[in-house]
């Protein structure tokens, strides 16, 4: 399943978070890819043929050169080794630690993803075979996990199961002791260190400690092991691997013996940290019912690594079993899972934020089960230990305190219960169960399919998105199964009596007791029922009153323009900000991207905010859509003190609830007057009349040693706050951001945080980014009341009233103005949440999801400790002088009259330096009009004199070389070939920019990119009828050549998947799957309907006037599986094209680029914040991301150090404008360099800045005809630009005194600081840009030939080899087949479909292949079919099945005669005909979630759905025959719908923000509707299919038909249709 655990943190098995120069030999060389195909062959053999071949040796070949030598490893890893010790050594520890906040440097350190599953016996027979089926079911998941370099250690593997005492008990006995006593003996399985003296160390302090608890030591089994099938690397880090029994005579009760056991393990683990060997030791399990058998093995190779694993008398009743995908790689045995109670597959986001609450909770935790020691549990948390273990260790914690396990998740991952239809009607009590614990436990949120059991029962349970895949199935013999994905074991369809898969939310458990599988909702009502929680709530829970908006403002004019000042406003934020959130009720958009300096290099003064950038999701896990999806996002939050987790009483629900965390000053107020919460309002003010030096510090200490003391007098509610009657000079106010900060962490690091909840009451808060900022770190609620109050003055000015009285705004009230100021800053907050995939903002407070840039640690280490702050930068001294520069505005005697315009988001002469400004466009297009180099050298000193703009900018080169003559040098034709335009899309730019820069580039031999939305075929050809510079065949476009070709080399997949055919990705030379934009990363694109014309929406699959919206990449990359799986398909379809991986620079993204290296992507491009973009709200492109010198940085380093270097291509974009830029990325490690903003400006671009109106005055991002006649630009300027920016490097190469660009690229040791001095601060680090961890083996010009990553043998290369269908598809004949498929045989169908359309386009081919498979097909089933394809499939399949099909037919049926009934079985897995553009589809039984996302044109029938189906749809038409879950059409604007509703459960489920629900009225509807399920009858013999056609007057009224607006007209849905030219029919999207 796919885990993928952005988990695996790190367990204390510090053995690899060394510095980086120490691992610069340590070579790891492998790849999924590679990983896939060797197990492919492998399991093929064994399962077809019978016999197991072991490949490791005859398989290296076939990957040449990759096998490293293991000499310079051993040394290296020894080293490591010897290292550690040292350092542990030389730190020692105290042993009961100060709480410490989570740092996110550890945790991003380690993220991974998996696969998982567990079998259970109903009956509680223990066996062998389930055992064995554990592990044949791993090694199905292989292709899920990832291997290290020497293709044998895997990322980690293992099981659980029940303690198998005949093994042990016949160990015993030849040892000559009796059988244990299986109710009084705990078993542990022990990782030892390697070394033998530690080792006896190691077990003497176990010892000591059961000792001491009165435990005796029965013995010491070591376990038998075959280290020879361990990997090379594996092996080295193997540690000592020993079993301990021990006897607790003193304890009657299960449960009290494994409180006993946790307590000893707990000892044990505090005694160990302060010892040397301390990392060494770690418990994989230590219980009276369960054990862990893991490793850092490959899954096929565990049961071969575990000798007792083949033995007979291990029997057990169940099994989980995982299989790890750790993105870094330098995994390590510990965090191999399962855990101690959960196999997860996932990623917890918030993981910092629950850490820290975790240990806050840590005092006040009591419960009369522990009898006092609950002390001795601590710490509860690890952030160096993977996510998995610390939440782990989490509901650990829960359940030995007498939690049931499903209790205990249902707590820790809640379920998306608020509107749920089902839960309000059905299960009030379970809504209740989940609004007592809201208050008490965060959630631990994000993206995670948990497996967990106790020894009694087993279950699992998937988050509240779904976005992990689950299926189970249950058989004659009364087993039950879960696991990732169909088909990991063989099994008989006609034993299994039911089949279903887990939803959004769910949760399945198996009593092993009673024997009884309960499925979701009777789980949860059993847990819900346990004690009176509605009544607990409805009498101590308080929600806040909704009070009215004051209707007049409370100062005058005068007033408000001196607070504004004093607290730092400037016109652009009232104008921009604050005016047209109240005007519109939403944030403000705007476009080109953030080319402002960052805040710490500006000369102007900045907000503290403007430091932090917002974190986001990529790759490791998904961002969420809120736009499409917001029924799993909330806003509440409850405020007041936070009661004991272990105990359960009505008095723990005594809090007062908030909607969101917006306050006006009516319900600021009545919350100060709340009894129970005894509010504190501590002003937030320092004093500056003894100086500035030290005096904010000093305040800040006070204002926490006043929040303490409040706290210990009982008060609930702290309100810092920065409101006074009149502003003194001598008194300015500490940043608020810095002041709740400060008091979140100085009330966590004393262990009082649960007590009380911090609002702020500030001025300082108007943009979304600043409310983000506040509440992630640590304040529960704002109130802005100069934000309210500025949009009370702009509602009465004089100004407004016209605007609003001659009609040229919309009128609103005083009221609703400051309303949509508020709606505007929740739908911000939403966003911002989405983005790093989190859905709950009670778990993004105090989580820290940021980065910080410019800020010292003596500023961190007070207010944002565990925050990566990567460059340092100013002091609290000098943070004060920048905070007292606004506030002297206020007090000097020439205040200006109005606020200052600082210029940072519009370019204005006198306002902040913009690196694209008018001066540098007009002196660009100069030179390339003209071709003048003199012309280009006057540019170039506009660049260099230009103020201090990016980090590049700090440093210069330097060289110990002589310089050489320039004929030396490499050529600039060779040069130029490294250059690539940026991803536009042709829809944000016109049609001539977008061919005029793809014309250009293939000139040079560079790369274009098509950007999202497909690519007219009429641009793949070269031409050959030019006549002075004119074509027929692009009449729109001058200064043309023959042989010019206007093809993008780099075609672009993005989320959206618009215009994506086979053939589009056949006829691409690079294929990028876009997971991040520099200008908005984590968030989807939007084509607005005004520019969608008909042009564009014939490209794009869509109708024109219709605005289009690209969800974030979320619907089939849910992680790094899901991301290897594409890359996979692409190159099945494509495998001569190389696949690139667009990702964004932010901290961490080092370890996300090593795991999409080992996902086999042949390019990694790496964006900065500041690339441009079409359209894009303002706090996005200004406040997310991270500089690009920063991301290459890391990114380079991490795949050295992972030896995973030689693999990628490198490329690096953002904000470059001369042959500089290509230096400084060069020297960072880039082997290729992007220019977007800058390629447009050298065709024509003025930079107006108005890209998102269509009203661009050069024709340059505008679709109308108009004004597209006035571009400007020849395909020569772009060609001239890009040769003069070649020269100008060559230029300095031969200044430095190197021949070609290869020499230098990664060699760090050219740069060297600037000697400029910063106005803010000199305190910046920027060490991090200069080390180095070495050079990769290959130079950048062999890593740019290698031939494109090969998915390795595949199924569909004998289906190619098979004579018939060569013949077939040569001669376009017709050829039946049938073929056995399994559920490693991935992308089945791809590659067919890629030769098809190579040959024949998207719909020329006149053959047909009819293929039928049996099995269990693997992912991406029948991807990008092609007409003349009839596929058909006996038996199930997994996710993505007929992704991007556009034509052919694909059936899916059951074999005959199975145990369950069809049409209730889930049969295809989630995201099914992603993208389609036409075919028909057909399936009897059900499909999971998202089916039909973003489908096109295809028909479907299909006999029940999930979540979200028909989501994005644009076309097309679906049949489902049965139920469906939530969210139905949501973002649907095009094709039609027909769902059966047979208990009239439909209507709530369905999205209605777009679609229209009718019943089938349109005879022509009702004959599309009936034949669909006719040819769905014949195809599949599907029996509930055959009852509705047998019963049609009965069954036609059931149906409801949903139609979007565009489809209204249309003869299937209009029953009154006319023949008559239907009006442009266009759309308002939300």
């Amino acid at each position: 399943m796919s885990l993928h655990s952005g988990g695996q943190l790190v367990h204390s098995v510090n053995l690899f978070s060394i510095t980086d120069n120490c691992r610069k030999d340590s070579v790891f060389v492998d790849f999924l890819g590679l990983c896939a195909t060797k197990n492919l062959k492998k399991n093929g053999s064994r399962r077809r043929g019978g016999v197991g071949v072991n490949t490791s040796s005859s398989q290296r070949n076939h990957f040449r050169g990759l096998a490293p030598s293991t000499k310079g490893w051993v040394s290296s890893i020894k080293s490591v080794l010897d290292l550690e010790r040292v350092n542990i050594a030389s730190q020692k520890r105290s042993s009961d630690p100060k709480p410490k906040v989570a740092n996110l440097e550890d945790i991003l350190s380690e993220r991974g993803a998996c696969g998982v599953g567990f079998i259970a016996n109903l009956d509680k027979k223990a066996s062998h075979e389930i055992v064995k089926d554990a592990l044949t079911a791993l090694g199905c998941m292989e292709h899920r996990g990832g291997c290290g370099a020497d293709n044998d250690s895997g990322d980690g593997s293992g099981v659980m199961t029940s303690i198998p005492w005949d093994l042990f008990n016949n160990w015993a006995n030849e040892q000559g002791m009796t059988d244990f006593d299986q109710l009084h003996t705990g078993v542990g399985m022990v990782f030892l260190p390697k070394d033998e003296d530690l080792m006896k160390q190691a077990q003497t302090a176990i010892l000591k400690i059961f000792e001491q608890e009165g435990l005796q030591v029965l013995g010491w089994r070591p376990v038998p092991v075959d280290v020879s099938v361990v990997g090379y690397y594996a092996r080295e880090t193997m540690p000592n691997i020993q079993q301990v029994f021990v006897q607790i005579s003193k304890e009657e009760n299960i449960d009290d013996i494994e409180r006993e056991l946790f307590i000893c393990r707990k000892l044990i683990e505090r005694l160990a940290s302060s010892e040397t060997w301390g990392n060494e030791l770690y418990f994989c399990s230590l219980s009276n019912q369960t054990i862990v058998y893991k490793g850092m093995l490959r899954s096929e190779v565990l049961g071969r690594f575990y000798y007792d694993l083949q033995n007979n008398l291990y029997k057990s009743p169940l099994a989980i079993y995982h299989r790890r995908y750790s993105t870094n790689t330098s995994p390590r045995w510990p965090l191999a899972q399962p855990m101690r109670f959960l196999g997860h597959n996932g990623e917890i986001n918030t993981i910092q934020g629950n850490l820290n609450w975790m240990q806050s909770r840590e005092t006040s935790l009591k419960s009369p089960v522990w009898r006092g020691r609950e002390s001795e549990l601590r710490p509860f948390g690890n952030s160096k230990a993977s996510d998995s273990a610390n939440l782990d260790s989490a509901a650990e914690l829960l359940i030995r305190s007498g939690r049931a396990p499903e209790e205990a998740l249902m707590l820790l991952v809640p379920e998306a219960y608020k509107n749920h239809p089902t839960l309000t009607i059905k299960y009030p009590e379970v809504i209740d169960f989940y609004d007592y614990y809201k208050g008490q436990m965060e959630a631990w949120d994000g993206p995670a399919l948990l497996l967990f059991s106790d020894g009694k029962t087993v279950g699992a349970c998937l988050d509240r998105n779904g976005l992990r895949p689950a299926r189970y199935w249950r058989t004659v013999d009364n087993v039950v199964y879960v696991a990732s994905e169909v088909g990991v074991l063989p099994t008989d369809d006609s034993k299994v009596v039911m089949k279903g898969r887990l939803g959004p939310g769910m949760m399945i458990s198996v009593d092993l007791s009673s024997g009884q599988v309960f499925e979701n909702t009777e789980v949860k009502k059993r847990v819900a029922l346990l004690n009176p929680y509605g009544k607990w709530v409805k009498e101590n829970l308080r929600s806040l009153k909704a009070e009215n908006f004051l209707s007049a403002t409370v100062l005058d004019n005068e007033t408000i323009l001196r607070r504004q000042q004093a607290y730092g406003y400037s016109s652009e934020d009232v104008q921009m900000v604050i005016e047209s959130m109240a005007s519109q009720g939403k944030e403000p958009t705007f476009c080109m991207g953030d080319d402002i300096p960052l805040a710490v290099l500006s000369m102007r003064p900045h907000m503290l905010f403007d430091y932090f950038k917002q974190r986001f999701a990529q790759v490791t896990n998904p961002a969420i859509d809120p736009l499409r999806e917001g029924l799993v996002m909330s806003l509440e939050v409850n405020l007041g003190k936070r009661g004991n987790i272990l105990e359960v009483g009505p008095e723990n629900a005594s809090q007062v609830i908030l909607s969101n965390p917006v306050l006006n000053e009516g319900e600021l107020e009545s919350l100060l007057k709340d009894p129970y919460l005894k509010p504190q309002v501590l002003p937030t003010f320092f004093d500056i009349k003894r100086g500035v030096e030290g005096s904010l510090e000093k305040t800040l200490y006070k204002l926490c040693e006043a929040a303490d003391e409040a706290v210990r007098n009982g008060s609930q509610l702290l309100v810092l706050s920065d409101r006074s009657d009149e502003l003194e000079a001598t008194r300015p106010a500490i940043p608020i951001l810095l002041a709740v900060g400060a008091v979140h962490q100085h009330l966590i690091q004393n262990g009082l945080r649960m007590q009380a909840s911090i609002v702020a009451d500030t001025a300082q808060c108007f943009s979304t980014h600043q409310f983000a900022c506040l509440i992630g770190y640590g304040a529960s609620a704002i109130c802005p009341y100069l934000a309210l109050e500025t949009c009370r003055q702009w509602r009465l000015s004089t100004k407004t009233v016209n605007l609003m009285r001659t009609g040229k705004m919309p009128t609103v009230t005083i009221e609703q103005a400051q309303k949509n100021f508020c709606k505007a800053v929740r739908s911000g907050l939403l966003k911002i949440l989405s983005k790093m995939g989190i859905s709950l903002l009670s778990s993004y407070c105090g989580a820290q999801i940021f980065e910080v840039y410019g800020l010292g640690k003596e500023i961190i280490d007070i207010a944002f400790s565990g925050s990566v702050s990567s460059i340092g930068g100013l002091t609290l001294d000098e943070l004060a002088r920048e905070t007292l520069s606004f506030w002297v505005k206020a007090f000097s005697q020439d205040t200006a009259k109005r606020l200052e315009n600082f210029g940072f988001i519009q370019f204005r002469p006198g306002g902040e330096y913009h690196g694209n400004n008018p001066e540098m466009s007009k002196l660009l297009h100069k030179a390339v009009r003209q071709k003048s180099e003199t012309a280009y050298s006057i540019y170039q000193q506009h660049l260099t004199t230009r103020p201090v703009n990016v980090l590049r900018d700090l440093f210069e080169l330097k060289s110990n070389r002589s310089p050489i003559p320039l004929g030396k040098v490499e050529p600039a034709s060779s040069i130029v070939q490294r250059f690539c335009t940026g991803g536009m899309s042709l829809g944000a730019i016109s049609r001539e920019t977008h061919e005029a820069i793809a014309i250009a580039m293939n000139r040079l031999g560079g790369k274009s990119n098509s950007g999202e939305g497909g690519e007219d075929p009429i641009r793949w050809t070269p031409l050959t009828d030019v006549v002075d510079g004119y074509s027929p065949t692009l009449p729109h476009l001058k200064g043309l050549q023959n042989g010019d070709t206007a093809t993008s080399a780099i075609k672009q997949v993005a989320s959206g998947r618009f215009g994506v055919t086979p053939t589009f990705l056949a006829n691409a030379d690079q294929l990028e799957i876009k997971i991040a934009q520099g200008a908005k990363p984590g968030e989807g694109g939007q084509l607005p309907g005004k520019k969608v014309s008909a042009y564009i929406a014939r490209l794009r699959n869509s109708k024109p006037g219709v605005p289009l919206i690209s969800p974030p990449p979320h619907h089939d990359i849910y992680s790094i599986e899901d991301l290897a799986q594409l890359i996979y398909d692409l190159h099945q379809v494509n495998p001569n094209a190389k696949v690139s991986v667009k990702l964004v620079a932010e901290a961490g993204i080092g370890t996300v680029a090593s795991g999409v290296a080992k996902g086999n992507a042949d390019i990694i491009q790496i964006s900065g914040h500041d690339g441009g973009t079409g359209a894009s709200p303002v706090s996005s492109i200004k406040h997310a991301g991270g500089p690009w010198e920063l991301g290459l940085t890391e990114t380079h380093q991490t795949l050295i150090a992972n030896g995973l270097r030689e693999r990628v291509i490198l490329r690096v974009d953002g904000g470059f404008k001369s042959g500089f830029d290509v230096l400084m990325a060069a020297i960072m490690g880039a082997d290729e360099y992007g220019f977007g903003s800058i390629a447009m400006i050298a065709t024509g671009c003025v930079m107006a800045r108005i890209c998102h109106t269509n009203n661009c005055p050069v024709g340059v991002a505008s679709q109308r005809e108009e004004l597209r006649a006035r571009f400007p630009g020849v395909p020569a300027d772009l060609v001239n630009y890009f040769l003069y920016v070649a020269e100008e490097v060559r230029g300095v190469l031969a200044k430095l005194g190197y021949e070609k660009l290869d020499d230098v690229i990664g060699h760090t040791d050219l740069l060297k600081p600037r000697d400029i001095s910063l106005v803010k601060t000199q305190h910046l680090d920027l060490s991090y840009i200069l080390s180095s961890v070495g050079l990769p083996k290959l130079s950048s010009t062999q890593i740019r030939k290698q031939e494109v990553h090969s998915n390795g043998p595949v199924l569909d290369d004998t289906l190619l080899a098979d004579k018939e269908i060569a013949k077939a598809i040569d001669n376009e004949t017709v050829v039946n087949k049938t073929v056995k498929i399994y559920n490693v045989d991935r992308a089945v169908c791809g590659r067919v479909a890629g030769v098809i359309a190579k040959r024949y386009g998207d719909t020329g081919f006149a053959g047909q292949l009819n293929i039928t498979f049996v099995g269990s097909a693997g992912q991406s089933f029948a991807c990008f079919l092609t007409p003349g394809m009839n596929i058909r499939l006996v038996g199930e399949a997994n996710d993505y099945v007929g992704k991007g099909m556009a034509g052919g037919e694909l059936v899916v049926t059951p074999v005959e005669n199975t145990g369950f009934t069809p049409e209730e079985a889930t049969i295809v897995g989630n995201t099914c005909l992603y993208g389609a553009t036409g075919g028909q589809v057909f399936v009897r039984g059900k499909a999971g979630e998202r089916f039909a996302v973003r489908n096109s044109l295809a028909e479907a029938v299909v006999e029940g759905t999930g979540d979200h189906c028909c989501e994005y749809m644009t076309g097309g038409c679906v049949v489902i025959i049965g139920k469906v879950g939530r969210n139905v059409a949501a973002g649907m604007t095009g094709g039609l719908a027909y769902i059966l509703d047979e208990d009239d459960t439909l209507i709530p489920k369905v999205n209605k923000e777009i679609v229209k629900i009718q019943r089938v009225v349109a005879p022509v509807g009702q004959m599309q509707l009936k034949g669909l399920i006719e040819a769905h009858v014949e195809k599949t013999g599907s029996s509930k299919g055959v009852q509705i056609l047998k019963e049609w007057e009965k069954y036609l009224p059931l149906f409801w038909q949903l139609v979007p607006p565009s489809e209204e007209d249309t003869p299937e849905a209009s029953p009154e249709f006319e023949q008559t030219t239907a009006g442009q029919v266009t759309l308002q999207s939300a």
